[in-house]
């Protein structure tokens, strides 16, 4: 048993070249966008899809993307100056905002889509499909598990 003051060497091995591949990938990832839009950008638009189109608050895209209110209003203003998303006045909340897709938001990310074809190949030299095939559950289960532990888990009634 490891002490708890000692990080386990494989959890942290594997933590670290998680970061280190998220690094080298998001830079990939930027490098093959559609001149004029950011990762973040992507993420924002990704995620709506990902997600079946439905409206949400900019604070519900702050705390599923784990950016800064102020960083995503920044980024949603950007992307609704560019005709991506549309911003409108929530009709159950006088003082809150509901964002949406547009059609071009979605021939956007369709663009970067596209993009990033040629990144790709890189891949298939790395990692045959058969393996990518078998890992694919493993790294779903791994962001279901990250995406459940990122929320504090309320105290219980009367604790």
């Amino acid at each position: 048993m490891i002490p708890a003051s000692q990080p386990d060497p494989a959890a942290f091995e594997f933590f670290n070249e998680i970061g280190i591949i998220d690094q080298l990938a998001g830079t990939m990832l930027e490098r093959a966008l559609p001149r004029g839009m950011t990762r973040a950008q992507f993420v924002v638009l990704n995620h709506f899809v990902r997600l079946g189109h439905r409206e949400r608050s900019p604070a519900q895209l702050a705390s599923a993307l784990q950016v800064t209110r102020p960083t995503m209003t920044s980024t949603l203003t950007r992307m609704a100056r560019a005709g991506l998303v549309v911003i409108r006045a929530d009709p159950l909340d006088g003082r809150g905002k509901l964002v949406a897709l547009t059609h071009n938001g979605h021939k956007a990310r369709e663009a970067a889509l596209a993009a990033m074809v040629p990144l790709f190949p890189m891949l298939d030299a790395v990692v045959d499909p058969a393996e990518l095939a078998q890992l694919l559950p493993m790294l779903r289960r791994l962001r279901i598990a990250l995406d459940a532990a990122r929320d504090p888990v309320p105290d219980p009634p009367n604790a």
